[in-house]
């Protein structure tokens, strides 16, 4: 028997696993479309049966198991487990292929930033160095138990990078669909984990409709964000990391950059099912954070209507024209009495500087977005509320962005040094 099933957030219909993932039905069979340059309509959520689950789980048990272990609560995810010596182990998975794919055990950390307690929620240690490994990884693994070799996908960069190493690790063949303009730091990382690489000479929208097009006529099983359900469900096991590391006191704000609008859905389903689990009593509220170039999300909220709009931002992880995920995000923000909100290019470039000088957090552009939010919005947070900044990818994954206010350094003969050195007229403070 099934310990889960698969919901349509649109039309609400209900379905088993045998009638969607036989059939490698992506989105609902009733009300599913992909169209151009729109968001996806029928994203499928898949939910459990959080009655029997609330008698089979003991909050404190599950908040003394290390974080970065999401397979240590197999009934919270829809891959196929059984029972074995008092242990529950995934079907068809080994103990050695899952401890490839651990995480850090303790991703929370605390500053002090002008007077004021912040944290931050640190992904950029991950296997591939991103918060996308979470959903990786559990597509990967639901491939494994299909019998499928061949995982796609398409991705600015991120999504992209995080599939081809988790499918190295696990023995996979990865298949990825990028645009042009890709960071070339994460275009190397991709083609280093051995994925065969199809550049698109168009932009990140294009390149999703073309890996569906492509992946239907390959039988290759398609990771693409919101677009598989699972992607929702991997990044959902931030939510109860953070529940884990936090000992179940959790931030009242929690920042998140948003581009396809998966991460914030994620860390929404997952602190909305704590909730259901009867352990948490209000939700964080979600502030969505978006780059002005790629700002469909706070349009949205605001207007109640999609428009597409040609994204143009540094930060390539949240540029999206439409959003695929658009319509979860927006629940997600509402539901969680969140906000969202816009900031520039140049206030990204800012905040990824004053992370990296400051708290020495080396981050990219779409991950510094977040702080970058917070920057903007802190003057209406009260001096006791918990804040929490979501630091979703490394910053050596576009190098091209810390060039932009770091000079290069002069390189200078010896005698030179030593005389800037040893001269005590010359400031030393010109050269730092």
């Amino acid at each position: 028997m099934n310990h889960c099933y698969y919901k349509c957030f649109d039309c609400k219909a209900e379905f088993t696993i045998e009638e969607i993932e036989p059939n490698f039905h992506y989105l609902c069979p009733k009300c599913g479309k992909v169209e151009p340059n729109q968001p996806l309509m029928g994203v499928l959520l898949i939910e459990y049966d959080y009655s029997s689950l609330k008698k089979q789980f003991n909050k404190q048990h599950f908040m003394n198991q290390p974080a970065g272990q999401f397979w240590l609560y197999p009934q919270l995810l829809p891959l196929k487990y059984r029972k074995q010596d008092d242990k529950f182990r995934f079907e068809k998975i080994a103990p050695i292929q899952l401890d490839r794919l651990r995480l850090l055990d303790h991703p929370f950390l605390e500053y002090k930033f002008e007077g004021r307690n912040i944290c931050f929620f640190d992904d950029t240690r991950n296997p591939t160095l991103s918060y996308k490994d979470r959903a990786s990884s559990l597509v990967a693994l639901k491939a494994l138990q299909m019998g499928i070799s061949d995982v796609s996908a398409a991705s600015t960069g991120n999504a992209a990078s995080s599939l081809a190493g988790i499918c190295a690790r696990l023995g996979l063949n990865a298949h990825i669909f990028v645009p042009a303009s890709i960071p070339e730091a994460k275009l190397i990382q991709i083609q280093s984990f051995g994925a065969s690489v199809y550049i698109v000479d168009g932009n990140y929208d294009q390149a999703f409709d073309l890996s569906v097009e492509i992946s239907n006529a390959k039988n290759w099983y398609n990771r693409n964000t919101a677009f598989n359900p699972l992607t929702i469900e991997g990044k959902k096991s931030a939510a109860y990391d953070l529940f884990i590391s936090t000992k179940g006191d959790l931030p009242e704000y929690i920042f998140v950059s948003v581009g396809d609008g998966v991460i914030i859905s994620g860390i929404y389903k997952g602190f909305w099912e704590l909730q259901q689990l009867g352990w948490i009593e209000k939700l964080p509220r979600l502030i969505a954070v978006q780059a002005e170039g790629s700002d469909a999300l706070v349009r949205y909220l605001k207007t109640g209507h999609f428009e597409y709009k040609t994204p143009a931002t540094i930060a390539d992880s949240i540029s999206a024209g439409a959003p695929r995920n658009l319509y979860i995000a927006a629940y997600a923000v509402k539901q969680s009495r969140g906000e969202a909100l816009v900031v520039s290019d140049q206030e990204i470039l800012d905040a990824q500087r004053i992370l990296s000088k400051k708290m020495g957090l080396l981050i990219e552009p779409a991950a510094a977005a977040s702080f970058a939010g917070y920057l903007k919005f802190k003057e209406r947070i009260r001096d006791d509320n918990k804040v929490l900044i979501m630091a979703t990818g490394n910053g050596l994954k576009d190098v091209s962005s810390l060039k932009r206010w770091n000079p290069k350094p002069v390189a200078r003969t010896l005698g030179e040094w030593r005389e800037i050195f040893l001269n005590s007229k010359i400031q030393m403070t010109n050269f730092k």
